[in-house]
This record gives C-alpha cells, structure tokens and sequence, in this order.
C-alpha cells in the first residue's frame, strides 16, 4: 500500500505521522506532502529480515532519489481476504489448501479480521469479515471441487468487498492451482484495480510439471505474479501441494514484520500521473525486498 499524505500546517509533523504510522497508512489530506510505503524484506529462505534502520533503505522516484523523512517497523491489524481455488482441478490439492489456510491464520494478530472468497466457475463471498479465524478454516471444511476457474472475478469481487475492511492495512491471500478460463474480468482490468486500491496481493501457486492447459486458460503462475507485483506483493510457486502449508505460513509472518518508510517527492507538480518507485536496501546479504511499485499523484 503507497499512500500520499498531506499534513495541516497546524500539525506539527511528529504529531500528524505518530496517528498515521500507528494506523499504518490512514489517508489523511492534509498540505505539507508525504509518501508512505510499506515494505517487506526476506533472506533467501524467505524469514523475515528485521532490526534494519532508516539509513539501510534508499528510495527512488524515477531516477530521482528521495530524503527519507519518517522510518517506522511495527506489527499493526490487518484485514485479510482469503481467495480459494475450488474448480474442479483442485480436487486433489483441497487437504494442503485448507491446511495452508489454517497454518496462515495462526500468525494472526487479536484485532485482525478475515473473510472468504470461493471461486470455480463463479466467485462468491463465501464468508463475511470476521475476527473468528475459526469460521474461516469450518467453513472450507464443506468445500468441494468442481466448474472451472474465474480466478480474476475472484481477485476483483476480493478487492471491491476489501472497502468494508476496518483496518488501513489490506491483504488478499490467493490459493489456486491454475489460470483463468472462466473470468468476465480481463488481466488489464484488475491491473488497474490494484493500481487504484491499497491491498496488498500474496498468492500461492500450486504447479505441475507437464500440465495440460486448456486452449482458452491463461497461465495461473505468469497471471498471478504480474498481478501480485503490481499490488506490492508477490507469488510463492509450490512445487507440490505438500509445500503450501509452510508457504502460507511465511506469507503470514511477512505481513506481520514490514517496514514503513515516508518521503516528501523532490518532484511537486500534481496531475494525478502515476509515478514509480523503487526500493533498495543497503546490505551485504541477499536479500529479497518488495514494496508498491507505484503511486498516483494526486489531482
């Protein structure tokens, strides 16, 4: 999630940013101009990286590099909306897939909320947000296999109902095994939406060598990294379904260990264009580092 804050002159600035830090990206409008980006750092075995400090990240707009005016690390309440693959290919795959929804929701936090999308032929908002994690993993238990697969209606029905959410920071978990042959949503129509919407998109892939794909379906692992990346997140590609357990569970503490780091853009002209953004972090490691890739400025 990027978010461009403004601040009334009458604020001073420590007090305006302790509200919003604390939230983790409330869009206050206000005059003296910030950019607030969360970002996620992992080692190569994808733990979470933490301890860094303000003077490890670098920031850029364009070529441009950016002062960072404000640093922030803190585990803050997450509204999460869960998108299950229930087609007909995942019929062998549904045990791991429920077990990876549950190994997720134990990274939860008290003051997280949920809800469930399950999609094969057509999506539905299986399960309404909830603080019960419990109601999540009961109701996946009466799931079963079967239609084909509109996996983008179901990214685009996740992140409209996301606008119900009661905390600033939004995730959609996906789970699926296979691309799109089903969807009234094309590629560059959730593109936009995750432009236009600050969720942050984890997916697990579940792939099989040697697949045969349909003629009309879009490959699921190319169509959701691209999607993923573009919302800030990314894709986890399973190379079994034995595997997705664990994945879940990593994607889970990596939402709970993110950086927030603020800038005020050297460049001031408004527009609403949208402007992109990267990222480095100042290490000897290998280390992995995702963020928004972008912002819209406003009008």
């Amino acid at each position: 999630m990027t978010v461009f804050l403004r601040c009334a002159p009458r604020l001073s600035g420590a007090v305006c940013l302790m509200a919003v830090f604390s939230a983790w990206g409330a869009d206050i409008r206000v005059d003296s101009n910030l950019v607030l980006i969360p970002v996620s750092v992992t080692d190569p075995k994808n733990h979470p990286v933490t301890g860094l400090r303000r003077e490890d990240f670098r920031v850029f707009e364009g070529k441009a590099e950016q002062t960072l005016m404000q640093f922030a690390s803190e585990d803050a309440p997450v509204s999460v909306g869960i998108v299950f693959d229930t087609s007909g290919s995942m019929k062998d795959k549904l045990a791991e897939s429920r077990e990876a929804v549950a190994r997720f929701l134990e990274t939860a936090g008290p003051q997280d909320e949920f809800f469930l999308v399950n999609f094969s032929g057509t999506a539905e908002i299986a399960v309404p947000f909830t603080g019960d994690a419990g109601t999540i993993e009961n109701r996946l238990l009466y799931t079963g296999p079967q239609g084909r697969t509109s996996l983008l209606d179901a990214m685009g029905l996740a992140m409209d109902y996301m606008k119900n959410a009661s905390n600033p920071r939004r995730a959609l978990l996906v789970i699926s095994d296979g691309g799109d042959n089903h969807s009234r949503f094309t590629e560059s129509e959730i593109r936009r939406k995750v432009r236009e919407t600050d969720v942050w998109i984890y997916a697990i892939g579940i792939g099989e060598r040697g697949a045969i794909m349909l003629p009309e379906e879009t490959r699921g692992d190319t169509l959701m990294q691209g999607i993923a990346e573009e919302s800030g997140g990314r894709l986890f590609a399973a190379r079994n379904a034995a595997e997705m357990p664990e994945i879940a569970r990593s994607i889970g503490l990596e939402l709970r260990n993110q950086y927030l780091i603020g800038y005020r853009p050297s460049n001031l002209a408004r527009g609403g264009k949208y402007r992109k953004v990267q990222v480095k972090v100042v290490d000897g490691r290998a280390l992995r580092v995702t963020w928004r890739p972008g912002y819209f400025v406003p009008e």
